[in-house]
This record gives C-alpha cells, structure tokens and sequence, in this order.
C-alpha cells in the first residue's frame, strides 16, 4: 500500500489543487450581473437600494434644515414648499429627520445582518465540518434558540439589555444568528464530501483553513441571498422595536421612533407617521426584490422559469 506524503509541500500542493477546484463552483459576478439585467424587478429593487445609500451618504447635504432643530411656531405643519413633509409636534422638518433616519435605521439593517452573518456563517462551517458530538451540541443549542417565536425573543433581549439603539440590535442579531449556523451546516455536510475537502483533511489542513478557502466560498451563493433578505427582515424588526419604545429613543431621527410618536396624531396630522412608515416600506421592500431576484439566479431550480 502506498504511503501518504504528509509533507508540508505535499499540503501546500493539495491546498492550490482545492483552491483550483473549489473556484469552479465560485459566484461568476458577470453571469449575475447579466441575469440582474433580464429582472426589471430586481434591476428595481437595486436602484431603491442605490438611492438609499445615496440618501444616507449625502444626508447632511440634501436635508433642507437640521433634524433636530426645534420650531415650536410650525409645530405640526402640513406639507408645504417650507417643509415638504411637514413638521413634528416640536416643529422638526420630517424631510430632514427621514433622510437622516435613513442613516440610522439601514445601518442597523446591514449591522445586525453582519454580525449574524459573520458568526453564524462561521458556527455552521465549524459544525458541519466536525461533525459528531460537537455538531449534535451546536444544533441543540439552535434548536433552542429557533423553539422562541424571532420578535418574541428579540422583545425579551432588548428589554433585558435595557432601551437602546444597540442594545435593539444586538437583540435581532443574536436572534437571527441560528437562521445563518442552520444554512451554513447545510453546505458545510455537502462540501465536506468534496474531493478537494477529503484531501485537505488528509494531509492535515487545519480546520480554519478548510472552512476558510473551502466550505464559505463554496457556500457564499445562499448566504447573499439571505442576508440581502434579512436587511429589510433587520430594518423592520429595529423599527418595531423602537415603536414599542425599546429602540432607538429620543431626540435620534429613526423611522420606527417617527412613526410611534406620529402614531397619536394620524387622523389630524396623517403626514407625521406617514412618510417615515412609508420609507420603512419602500426601502423593505427594495432588499426584498433584489434578494428574490438573486434567489432565482442562484437557485438552480428557478433559472428556467
């Protein structure tokens, strides 16, 4: 029988032939793009969300007047060439507090999707790639975590942490981390069967370097697509919370804040909860077009249709 060469050069050759491998079955960014093109309702949802992070970069220079500057002679204005959207029950322009808004409640979408992303990605290739006892104990524990209705627990976790922007954040993100260790695993049982995986494990890869040049490349095609979901599921979820009053608070220019506080003058005042509810949505609604629509390129199933 022939002896195996455990010789580093011999590992060092098995990682450049997996690498090699493992690129075949790489996100190809010119075919997506391409795809992208033949969905207008993706190509929209990319275009809300392109002018939402414009909206976030240049807000200091398109916002009319500042977010919290109070004007207690136009409290509560109607719409008009002054204030386009109207003012508060303090006489803050509701132009300049959405477009502000837009900076604090995204990015909180994208943190929270981040930090879930991050850490469960890398528990679910771990635990996949174990296998065995360490595997069975890490899904016990999500089992757990995934038994507690998602708006339930993130209730519970950022009332526990206290009233808080990021306390809120925190919240979602733990809560949506097993969401992320479940699809992971799920590539990671699949991928380990890969020749270029055995070998590495066969010639004594270290574990961080197969999930790293291996399992998460190879996985990266369902993980955009539900992170590019959850940013809106983030942004929804953060808004909820600080309409409850467990989010952001006062005087932060947050959508879901704007609309609780608008929430007692919507017969009279319709403008005041209408317009940052109606950013929540457009801006939902955009990450969720585009997620399908990287959905049905990535889904081999969906292609043909």
């Amino acid at each position: 029988m022939t002896a195996i060469d455990k010789s580093p050069l011999a590992a060092s050759q098995v990682d450049l032939v997996g690498i090699s491998e493992a690129r075949a079955g790489a996100i190809d960014w010119r075919y997506v793009w391409y795809q992208l093109r033949q969905s207008p309702l993706a190509l929209l949802g990319l275009a809300i969300i392109a002018i939402v992070l414009v909206v976030m970069a240049g807000a200091p220079l398109i916002a009319p007047y500042d977010p919290n500057r109070l004007d207690l002679l136009h409290r509560l204005a109607p719409p008009s060439l002054e204030h386009w959207f109207g003012t508060d029950e303090v006489g803050r322009d509701l132009l300049s507090r959405v477009l502000y808004g837009a900076r604090v409640s995204v990015t909180v979408g994208f943190a929270v999707v981040g930090i879930s992303m991050g850490v469960g990605t890398l528990v679910g290739a771990f635990s996949g790639l174990a296998g065995g006892r360490t595997d069975t104990v890490i899904m016990r524990i999500m089992d757990v975590l995934l038994s507690f209705p998602s708006f339930v627990m993130a209730i519970a976790l950022a009332a526990a942490l206290g009233p808080d922007l990021i306390n809120a954040m925190l919240a979602i993100a733990i809560v949506r981390i097993p969401f992320y260790v479940r699809l992971t695993r799920g590539q990671a049982l699949s991928l380990r069967e890969r020749p270029y995986v055995k070998a590495a494990v066969t010639f004594g890869a270290r574990p961080l370097t197969i999930v790293r040049l291996h399992i998460i490349p190879n996985a990266l095609a369902p993980i955009i697509v539900q992170s590019t979901l959850d940013i809106g599921s983030a942004i929804l979820t953060a808004s909820a919370l600080s309409f409850i009053g467990l989010g952001a608070q006062q005087p932060t220019a947050e959508w879901g804040a704007m609309v609780s506080n608008g929430r007692d003058f919507l017969l009279d005042q319709w403008w005041y909860p209408t317009f940052p509810g109606f950013a929540i949505l457009v801006t939902a609604v955009g990450f969720n077009l585009f997620g399908d629509g990287l959905r049905d390129i990535f889904d081999p199933r969906l292609r043909g249709k």
